[in-house]
């Protein structure tokens, strides 16, 4: 069985790495290349790097952020942000990136998913979605979680299987930031729903969440922000936790320079 695994998520605003709750209130955590530099070295197994405010500010990714990134660590990195076009997911690839996050655009650019899939191959293409529960229902979100698209969460991962997406991003923007743990109901669903691997986003407070992550649906990775950021867990003490509860993850892996 693979490992599960645990990813650090670097939310970037402006070049600095930013967390709030629900997508608002967002506090400046710190710089984006020391902050990876610094999980890579903790055993994370990949590290996510999303410009939160490229969609909504009409711009690109910052690809000199991505290019610094990319060469000081030796995990694979995953970026998104602004993306519109197949071009731009090149340039990202080019600057270092192992994957390229869709969200806003998977949506408002039909096709675009697909035609990156054919273009770069699915391994390298993972369509984010950020899920809202709203009259009893989960929608996708998009443009940071500000605009309900009406879109059904779980109808919307399958067709982006579909299209030829290799992973999906799940992030709950109910439980975003608010420690409160994982959104169980909607991971599940999309989980059970979908063949490609799906990672769980948005709500880890305490080490029991990323057990009961894995052990109540079928994540194969989950996403943290707050708790490394601010130093309440750290990536070994989330390992060995999983293990002793018979979760599979990749010890060790802790590089000193």
């Amino acid at each position: 069985m693979l490992g599960k695994r645990i990813i650090p998520c670097l939310d970037v605003k402006l070049g600095r790495v930013v967390k709030g709750i629900n997508f608002e209130g967002l506090r400046d955590v710190g710089d984006p290349v020391e902050i990876a530099k610094f999980y890579d070295r903790e055993g994370a197994d990949e590290i996510t790097f999303l410009d939160i405010t490229a969609t909504n500010d009409g711009r690109k990714t910052l690809l000199d952020v991505v290019e610094r990134t990319a060469r000081e660590i030796f995990v694979p990195l995953t970026v998104g942000g602004g993306i519109r076009h197949e071009d731009e997911i090149r340039d990202i690839l080019l600057a270092g990136a192992d994957k390229v996050s869709i969200n806003s655009a998977a949506v408002t650019v039909p096709g675009l998913v697909g035609r990156a899939a054919e273009r770069y191959g699915s391994q390298c293409i993972v369509v984010a979605i950020d899920s809202m529960r709203v009259d009893g229902e989960f929608h996708v979100m998009i443009n940071a979680g500000t605009k309900d698209t009406g879109i059904d969460a779980v109808k919307w991962a399958q067709e982006m299987e579909r299209q030829g997406a290799g992973e999906i991003l799940l992030t709950s923007k109910d439980a975003d930031g608010t420690k409160a743990g994982y959104d169980i109901e909607i991971t599940r669903l999309i989980a059970e729903s979908v063949g490609i691997p799906v990672i769980a986003s948005g709500g880890c407070g305490k080490i029991e969440d990323f057990s009961e992550v894995f052990l109540k649906t079928g994540a194969d990775a989950a996403l943290a922000a707050s708790v490394l950021h601010f130093r309440e867990l750290t990536i070994s003490e989330i390992k060995e936790h999983l293990a002793e509860n018979n979760v599979p993850v990749r010890l060790g892996g802790k590089r000193e320079w």
